[in-house]
Protein backbone atom coordinates (compact mmCIF):
# COMPACT_ATOMS: atom_id res chain seq x y z
CA UNK A 1 0.00 0.00 0.00
CA UNK A 2 1.27 3.47 -0.93
CA UNK A 3 2.35 5.70 1.95
CA UNK A 4 0.40 8.95 1.87
CA UNK A 5 1.39 12.41 3.13
CA UNK A 6 -0.98 15.27 3.84
CA UNK A 7 -1.13 17.97 1.21
CA UNK A 8 -0.74 21.08 3.35
CA UNK A 9 -2.35 24.45 2.68
CA UNK A 10 0.69 26.00 0.99
CA UNK A 11 1.27 22.82 -1.04
CA UNK A 12 -2.21 23.31 -2.48
CA UNK A 13 -1.75 27.01 -3.05
CA UNK A 14 1.49 26.52 -4.97
CA UNK A 15 -0.26 23.81 -6.97
CA UNK A 16 -2.93 26.40 -7.83
CA UNK A 17 -0.14 28.75 -8.97
CA UNK A 18 0.51 26.40 -11.92
CA UNK A 19 -1.38 28.90 -14.08
CA UNK A 20 1.04 31.69 -13.12
CA UNK A 21 4.51 30.08 -12.89
CA UNK A 22 6.44 26.81 -13.07
CA UNK A 23 6.89 26.71 -9.24
CA UNK A 24 10.59 25.80 -9.47
CA UNK A 25 13.18 27.31 -7.11
CA UNK A 26 16.76 27.49 -8.42
CA UNK A 27 20.18 27.36 -6.74
CA UNK A 28 23.68 27.61 -8.19
CA UNK A 29 26.89 27.30 -6.11
CA UNK A 30 30.39 27.31 -7.64
CA UNK A 31 33.41 25.71 -5.96
CA UNK A 32 37.13 25.62 -6.70
CA UNK A 33 36.92 22.04 -5.52
CA UNK A 34 35.85 18.69 -6.95
CA UNK A 35 32.80 17.43 -5.06
CA UNK A 36 32.92 13.78 -3.94
CA UNK A 37 29.96 12.32 -5.81
CA UNK A 38 29.60 9.17 -3.74
CA UNK A 39 29.53 11.22 -0.54
CA UNK A 40 26.97 13.61 -2.05
CA UNK A 41 24.80 10.66 -3.09
CA UNK A 42 24.86 9.32 0.46
CA UNK A 43 23.81 12.67 1.92
CA UNK A 44 21.04 13.10 -0.63
CA UNK A 45 19.66 9.62 0.01
CA UNK A 46 19.61 10.27 3.76
CA UNK A 47 17.91 13.63 3.28
CA UNK A 48 15.29 12.21 0.91
CA UNK A 49 14.45 9.57 3.52
CA UNK A 50 14.22 12.21 6.25
CA UNK A 51 11.97 14.38 4.03
CA UNK A 52 9.79 11.93 2.08
CA UNK A 53 7.86 14.73 0.37
CA UNK A 54 10.95 15.06 -1.86
CA UNK A 55 10.25 11.65 -3.36
CA UNK A 56 6.47 11.85 -3.43
CA UNK A 57 3.98 12.37 -6.23
CA UNK A 58 1.21 14.94 -5.85
CA UNK A 59 -2.21 13.38 -6.43
CA UNK A 60 -5.22 15.49 -7.43
CA UNK A 61 -8.34 13.38 -7.90
CA UNK A 62 -10.50 16.55 -8.13
CA UNK A 63 -12.17 15.75 -4.80
CA UNK A 64 -9.09 15.85 -2.57
CA UNK A 65 -5.30 15.99 -2.80
CA UNK A 66 -2.39 14.23 -1.10
CA UNK A 67 1.20 13.15 -1.65
CA UNK A 68 2.07 9.52 -2.40
CA UNK A 69 5.59 8.56 -1.37
CA UNK A 70 7.36 6.79 -4.24
CA UNK A 71 10.41 4.58 -4.64
CA UNK A 72 13.25 6.31 -6.48
CA UNK A 73 16.80 5.93 -7.68
CA UNK A 74 19.44 8.43 -6.63
CA UNK A 75 20.52 8.50 -10.28
CA UNK A 76 17.13 10.04 -11.06
CA UNK A 77 17.89 12.80 -8.56
CA UNK A 78 21.58 13.51 -9.26
CA UNK A 79 23.10 14.39 -12.62
CA UNK A 80 26.89 14.38 -13.05
CA UNK A 81 28.47 15.83 -16.18
CA UNK A 82 31.65 17.29 -17.69
CA UNK A 83 30.12 19.75 -20.18
CA UNK A 84 32.15 21.59 -22.80
CA UNK A 85 30.08 24.72 -22.13
CA UNK A 86 29.40 24.72 -18.40
CA UNK A 87 27.32 27.92 -18.41
CA UNK A 88 25.02 26.55 -21.11
CA UNK A 89 24.65 23.27 -19.18
CA UNK A 90 23.75 25.21 -16.02
CA UNK A 91 21.10 27.23 -17.83
CA UNK A 92 19.52 24.11 -19.35
CA UNK A 93 19.46 22.37 -15.97
CA UNK A 94 18.13 25.32 -13.98
CA UNK A 95 15.30 26.11 -16.39
CA UNK A 96 13.84 22.59 -16.33
CA UNK A 97 10.39 21.87 -14.96
CA UNK A 98 9.53 19.10 -12.49
CA UNK A 99 5.84 18.08 -12.78
CA UNK A 100 4.02 17.74 -9.42
CA UNK A 101 3.02 14.19 -10.35
CA UNK A 102 6.69 13.23 -10.75
CA UNK A 103 8.11 10.63 -8.35
CA UNK A 104 10.78 13.12 -7.20
CA UNK A 105 10.38 16.83 -6.45
CA UNK A 106 14.03 17.90 -6.41
CA UNK A 107 16.84 17.45 -8.91
CA UNK A 108 20.54 18.07 -8.27
CA UNK A 109 23.45 18.40 -10.70
CA UNK A 110 27.21 18.58 -10.35
CA UNK A 111 29.06 19.98 -13.34
CA UNK A 112 32.84 19.53 -13.39
CA UNK A 113 35.27 21.76 -15.28
CA UNK A 114 38.95 22.65 -14.86
CA UNK A 115 39.19 20.96 -11.47
CA UNK A 116 36.17 22.88 -10.21
CA UNK A 117 32.52 22.03 -9.50
CA UNK A 118 29.16 23.71 -9.88
CA UNK A 119 26.38 22.44 -7.62
CA UNK A 120 22.90 23.16 -8.98
CA UNK A 121 19.53 22.43 -7.40
CA UNK A 122 16.00 22.72 -8.76
CA UNK A 123 13.07 21.92 -6.47
CA UNK A 124 9.30 22.19 -6.50
CA UNK A 125 8.10 25.20 -4.47
CA UNK A 126 5.20 23.02 -3.33
CA UNK A 127 7.70 21.23 -1.07
CA UNK A 128 9.54 24.18 0.42
CA UNK A 129 10.11 27.89 -0.04
CA UNK A 130 13.34 29.85 -0.38
CA UNK A 131 13.75 30.10 3.39
CA UNK A 132 13.72 26.36 3.92
CA UNK A 133 15.73 25.70 0.76
CA UNK A 134 18.46 27.95 2.20
CA UNK A 135 18.32 25.84 5.36
CA UNK A 136 18.35 22.64 3.27
CA UNK A 137 21.50 23.52 1.32
CA UNK A 138 23.32 24.64 4.50
CA UNK A 139 22.38 21.32 6.13
CA UNK A 140 23.46 19.48 2.96
CA UNK A 141 26.89 21.13 3.04
CA UNK A 142 27.40 20.56 6.78
CA UNK A 143 26.32 16.91 6.61
CA UNK A 144 28.54 16.35 3.56
CA UNK A 145 31.56 17.79 5.37
CA UNK A 146 30.89 15.87 8.58
CA UNK A 147 30.40 12.65 6.63
CA UNK A 148 33.59 13.03 4.56
CA UNK A 149 35.83 14.35 7.35
CA UNK A 150 34.41 12.68 10.48
CA UNK A 151 32.39 9.74 9.12
CA UNK A 152 29.29 11.08 10.88
CA UNK A 153 26.04 9.68 9.47
CA UNK A 154 24.44 12.44 7.33
CA UNK A 155 20.98 12.47 8.88
CA UNK A 156 20.94 15.91 10.55
CA UNK A 157 17.91 17.40 8.80
CA UNK A 158 14.88 18.91 10.49
CA UNK A 159 11.70 16.86 10.55
CA UNK A 160 8.27 17.61 11.97
CA UNK A 161 5.04 19.33 11.06
CA UNK A 162 4.66 20.97 7.65
CA UNK A 163 1.33 22.58 8.58
CA UNK A 164 0.73 26.27 7.90
CA UNK A 165 -0.75 26.50 11.41
CA UNK A 166 2.78 26.46 12.86
CA UNK A 167 2.85 30.21 12.09
CA UNK A 168 0.64 30.72 15.14
CA UNK A 169 3.06 28.96 17.52
CA UNK A 170 4.69 32.19 18.72
CA UNK A 171 1.43 33.86 19.73
CA UNK A 172 -0.46 33.84 23.00
CA UNK A 173 -3.86 32.10 23.10
CA UNK A 174 -5.63 35.44 22.70
CA UNK A 175 -3.42 36.50 19.78
CA UNK A 176 -3.88 33.10 18.13
CA UNK A 177 -7.68 33.47 18.30
CA UNK A 178 -7.36 36.92 16.72
CA UNK A 179 -5.02 35.64 13.98
CA UNK A 180 -7.31 32.72 13.17
CA UNK A 181 -10.10 35.20 12.45
CA UNK A 182 -8.21 37.36 9.95
CA UNK A 183 -10.41 36.37 7.03
CA UNK A 184 -10.00 39.62 5.13
CA UNK A 185 -7.46 39.78 2.31
CA UNK A 186 -5.93 43.25 2.70
CA UNK A 187 -4.04 43.24 -0.62
CA UNK A 188 -5.82 45.14 -3.40
CA UNK A 189 -5.64 44.20 -7.07
CA UNK A 190 -3.30 46.23 -9.27
CA UNK A 191 -3.48 45.91 -13.06
CA UNK A 192 -0.09 47.52 -13.77
CA UNK A 193 2.17 44.97 -15.46
CA UNK A 194 5.79 44.58 -16.50
CA UNK A 195 6.02 45.44 -20.24
CA UNK A 196 6.82 42.03 -21.73
CA UNK A 197 5.72 40.86 -25.17
CA UNK A 198 2.41 38.95 -25.53
CA UNK A 199 2.44 35.30 -24.46
CA UNK A 200 3.48 32.96 -27.28
CA UNK A 201 3.49 29.17 -27.54
CA UNK A 202 7.13 29.33 -28.75
CA UNK A 203 8.32 31.12 -25.60
CA UNK A 204 11.01 29.35 -23.56
CA UNK A 205 12.14 29.73 -19.98
CA UNK A 206 15.24 31.79 -19.23
CA UNK A 207 16.97 33.24 -16.17
CA UNK A 208 18.34 36.77 -16.49
CA UNK A 209 20.86 37.94 -13.87
CA UNK A 210 22.62 41.14 -12.96
CA UNK A 211 25.35 41.47 -10.34
CA UNK A 212 25.89 44.54 -8.18
CA UNK A 213 29.52 44.42 -7.04
CA UNK A 214 30.55 44.52 -3.39
CA UNK A 215 31.69 48.16 -3.47
CA UNK A 216 28.43 49.43 -4.92
CA UNK A 217 26.35 47.18 -2.65
CA UNK A 218 28.18 48.58 0.39
CA UNK A 219 27.28 52.08 -0.80
CA UNK A 220 23.63 51.04 -1.13
CA UNK A 221 23.61 49.80 2.48
CA UNK A 222 25.39 52.94 3.73
CA UNK A 223 23.04 55.25 1.82
CA UNK A 224 20.07 53.34 3.17
CA UNK A 225 21.20 53.95 6.76
CA UNK A 226 21.53 57.68 6.09
CA UNK A 227 18.07 57.72 4.53
CA UNK A 228 16.53 55.56 7.32
CA UNK A 229 15.76 52.87 4.76
CA UNK A 230 16.46 49.15 4.64
CA UNK A 231 18.22 47.46 1.72
CA UNK A 232 14.81 46.07 0.77
CA UNK A 233 13.37 49.61 0.75
CA UNK A 234 16.21 50.74 -1.53
CA UNK A 235 15.70 47.84 -3.93
CA UNK A 236 11.93 48.16 -4.13
CA UNK A 237 12.24 51.91 -4.67
CA UNK A 238 14.62 51.42 -7.60
CA UNK A 239 12.18 48.75 -8.84
CA UNK A 240 9.28 51.25 -8.74
CA UNK A 241 11.21 54.04 -10.40
CA UNK A 242 12.51 51.72 -13.13
CA UNK A 243 9.00 50.39 -13.84
CA UNK A 244 7.55 53.87 -14.34
CA UNK A 245 10.24 54.55 -16.92
CA UNK A 246 10.31 51.12 -18.59
CA UNK A 247 6.56 50.61 -18.83
CA UNK A 248 5.63 54.24 -19.36
CA UNK A 249 3.21 54.36 -16.43
CA UNK A 250 1.61 57.75 -15.86
CA UNK A 251 3.63 59.44 -13.10
CA UNK A 252 0.42 60.34 -11.23
CA UNK A 253 -0.79 56.71 -11.02
CA UNK A 254 -0.44 54.51 -7.95
CA UNK A 255 1.55 51.29 -8.50
CA UNK A 256 2.02 48.25 -6.25
CA UNK A 257 4.78 45.66 -5.90
CA UNK A 258 4.12 42.57 -3.79
CA UNK A 259 7.07 41.68 -1.56
CA UNK A 260 7.61 38.22 -0.08
CA UNK A 261 7.36 37.84 3.71
CA UNK A 262 8.92 34.97 5.67
CA UNK A 263 6.18 33.97 8.13
CA UNK A 264 8.70 32.17 10.35
CA UNK A 265 9.01 35.54 12.11
CA UNK A 266 5.80 34.57 13.95
CA UNK A 267 7.01 31.13 15.10
CA UNK A 268 8.23 30.23 18.54
CA UNK A 269 10.84 27.80 17.21
CA UNK A 270 11.57 26.37 13.76
CA UNK A 271 14.03 23.67 14.86
CA UNK A 272 11.31 21.04 15.27
CA UNK A 273 9.45 21.90 12.05
CA UNK A 274 9.61 20.00 8.77
CA UNK A 275 10.74 21.61 5.53
CA UNK A 276 7.81 23.38 3.94
CA UNK A 277 6.44 26.79 2.88
CA UNK A 278 5.88 29.71 5.20
CA UNK A 279 5.87 32.64 2.78
CA UNK A 280 3.18 35.25 2.15
CA UNK A 281 3.08 38.67 0.50
CA UNK A 282 2.81 42.29 1.58
CA UNK A 283 1.71 44.84 -0.97
CA UNK A 284 4.07 47.80 -1.10
CA UNK A 285 2.42 50.73 -2.86
CA UNK A 286 3.32 54.24 -3.93
CA UNK A 287 0.53 56.78 -4.61
CA UNK A 288 2.52 58.28 -7.51
CA UNK A 289 6.05 58.13 -8.87
CA UNK A 290 7.15 61.17 -6.90
CA UNK A 291 9.03 64.28 -7.94
CA UNK A 292 12.29 62.36 -7.68
CA UNK A 293 13.46 58.93 -6.55
CA UNK A 294 13.94 60.14 -2.97
CA UNK A 295 10.25 60.97 -2.70
CA UNK A 296 9.51 57.52 -4.13
CA UNK A 297 11.70 56.07 -1.37
CA UNK A 298 9.64 57.89 1.26
CA UNK A 299 6.44 56.48 -0.20
CA UNK A 300 7.84 52.93 -0.41
CA UNK A 301 9.31 53.01 3.11
CA UNK A 302 6.06 54.36 4.56
CA UNK A 303 4.08 51.59 2.87
CA UNK A 304 6.45 48.85 4.04
CA UNK A 305 6.57 50.20 7.61
CA UNK A 306 2.78 50.09 7.85
CA UNK A 307 3.00 46.33 7.35
CA UNK A 308 6.02 45.87 9.61
CA UNK A 309 4.23 47.50 12.54
CA UNK A 310 1.36 45.02 12.22
CA UNK A 311 1.75 42.12 14.66
CA UNK A 312 -0.11 39.86 12.22
CA UNK A 313 1.82 40.81 9.07
CA UNK A 314 1.30 38.23 6.32
CA UNK A 315 -1.41 36.29 8.15
CA UNK A 316 -4.45 38.01 6.64
CA UNK A 317 -6.56 35.76 4.45
CA UNK A 318 -5.00 32.49 5.70
CA UNK A 319 -8.19 31.43 7.56
CA UNK A 320 -10.18 32.13 4.40
CA UNK A 321 -7.86 29.92 2.33
CA UNK A 322 -8.16 27.18 4.94
CA UNK A 323 -11.95 27.44 4.85
CA UNK A 324 -11.96 27.40 1.06
CA UNK A 325 -9.93 24.20 0.89
CA UNK A 326 -11.98 22.54 3.66
CA UNK A 327 -15.65 22.96 2.79
CA UNK A 328 -15.65 22.01 -0.90
CA UNK A 329 -14.12 19.34 -3.17
CA UNK A 330 -10.65 20.37 -4.32
CA UNK A 331 -11.59 21.41 -7.87
CA UNK A 332 -14.46 23.57 -6.61
CA UNK A 333 -12.21 25.02 -3.89
CA UNK A 334 -9.67 26.12 -6.47
CA UNK A 335 -12.33 27.88 -8.55
CA UNK A 336 -13.69 29.71 -5.50
CA UNK A 337 -10.20 30.71 -4.31
CA UNK A 338 -9.26 31.97 -7.79
CA UNK A 339 -12.24 34.37 -7.63
CA UNK A 340 -11.08 35.89 -4.35
CA UNK A 341 -7.31 35.60 -4.80
CA UNK A 342 -5.39 38.13 -6.88
CA UNK A 343 -1.97 36.84 -7.94
CA UNK A 344 0.44 39.82 -8.01
CA UNK A 345 1.48 40.87 -11.49
CA UNK A 346 4.69 42.47 -10.18
CA UNK A 347 6.55 40.94 -7.24
CA UNK A 348 9.90 40.87 -5.48
CA UNK A 349 11.51 38.29 -3.20
CA UNK A 350 14.57 39.36 -1.25
CA UNK A 351 15.86 35.88 -0.37
CA UNK A 352 18.75 37.40 1.55
CA UNK A 353 22.29 36.34 2.32
CA UNK A 354 23.86 33.09 1.14
CA UNK A 355 26.50 32.57 3.84
CA UNK A 356 29.74 31.33 2.27
CA UNK A 357 31.08 29.76 5.47
CA UNK A 358 27.90 27.75 6.00
CA UNK A 359 27.97 26.51 2.41
CA UNK A 360 31.52 25.20 2.72
CA UNK A 361 32.30 21.66 1.56
CA UNK A 362 35.18 20.24 3.59
CA UNK A 363 36.64 23.70 4.12
CA UNK A 364 36.06 24.81 0.53
CA UNK A 365 33.74 27.80 0.48
CA UNK A 366 31.83 28.61 -2.71
CA UNK A 367 33.39 31.22 -4.95
CA UNK A 368 30.00 32.36 -6.26
CA UNK A 369 26.33 31.55 -5.88
CA UNK A 370 22.76 32.71 -6.21
CA UNK A 371 19.18 31.57 -5.64
CA UNK A 372 16.13 32.54 -7.66
CA UNK A 373 12.39 32.03 -7.53
CA UNK A 374 10.04 30.49 -10.07
CA UNK A 375 9.87 31.05 -13.81
CA UNK A 376 6.87 33.33 -14.22
CA UNK A 377 4.40 33.14 -17.07
CA UNK A 378 3.61 36.43 -18.78
CA UNK A 379 2.38 38.92 -17.74
CA UNK A 380 3.57 37.96 -14.22
CA UNK A 381 7.14 38.75 -13.09
CA UNK A 382 9.22 38.16 -9.96
CA UNK A 383 12.47 39.92 -9.16
CA UNK A 384 14.64 37.80 -6.83
CA UNK A 385 17.59 39.14 -4.84
CA UNK A 386 20.36 37.26 -3.03
CA UNK A 387 23.73 38.39 -1.75
CA UNK A 388 26.91 36.34 -1.61
CA UNK A 389 30.25 37.64 -0.31
CA UNK A 390 28.68 41.11 -0.34
CA UNK A 391 27.85 40.86 -4.04
CA UNK A 392 24.17 41.35 -4.81
CA UNK A 393 22.58 39.24 -7.55
CA UNK A 394 19.31 40.36 -9.07
CA UNK A 395 17.54 37.71 -11.14
CA UNK A 396 14.33 37.36 -13.06
CA UNK A 397 13.02 34.04 -14.42
CA UNK A 398 10.70 34.46 -17.38
CA UNK A 399 9.06 32.28 -19.98
CA UNK A 400 9.65 34.47 -23.00
CA UNK A 401 11.70 35.24 -26.11
CA UNK A 402 14.76 37.22 -27.17
CA UNK A 403 12.80 40.49 -27.11
CA UNK A 404 11.75 39.76 -23.52
CA UNK A 405 15.39 39.10 -22.63
CA UNK A 406 16.30 42.53 -24.03
CA UNK A 407 13.47 44.15 -22.04
CA UNK A 408 14.66 42.50 -18.80
CA UNK A 409 18.25 43.59 -19.48
CA UNK A 410 17.05 47.17 -20.03
CA UNK A 411 15.16 46.90 -16.72
CA UNK A 412 18.39 45.84 -14.98
CA UNK A 413 20.18 48.81 -16.57
CA UNK A 414 17.51 51.11 -15.11
CA UNK A 415 17.77 49.40 -11.71
CA UNK A 416 21.51 50.09 -11.63
CA UNK A 417 21.05 53.69 -12.76
CA UNK A 418 18.39 54.36 -10.14
CA UNK A 419 20.36 52.67 -7.36
CA UNK A 420 23.30 54.88 -8.31
CA UNK A 421 21.05 57.93 -7.95
CA UNK A 422 20.00 56.78 -4.47
CA UNK A 423 23.63 56.46 -3.40
CA UNK A 424 24.57 59.80 -4.92
CA UNK A 425 26.50 58.67 -7.98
Amino acid sequence: MERKLTAELWDKMHYLFRDFNDRMVHVELRYDYEIDIEALKTVLICFFEKAPVLHASFVDNHVSTHWEVKPYSIDDVLTVAYPEDVDAAIDVFLTQYIPPESDIQMKVAVFYYEGKSVLCIVENHMCMDGGDLKYFIKALCKNYSDYVEKKISPIDLRTGSRSYEEVYSGFSQTETRMARNLYKNINAKDDHAFPLTPDNIRDKSFIARRKIDAERFAKIRAAGKKLSATVNDMLVTAYFYSLYELAGFDNSESVSISCAIDLRRHMKDVDDKGITNHTAWMQCSVPERGRDIFETLKYASRSANKFKHDKFMGLYGLPLLKLGYTILPHTASEEIIKIGYSNPLIAMSNIGILEADKLSLCGNEPTDGFMSGAVKYKPYVLLSATSFRNVLTLSMCVRGNDEDKAIVEKFFDLMEKNLDTLIGE
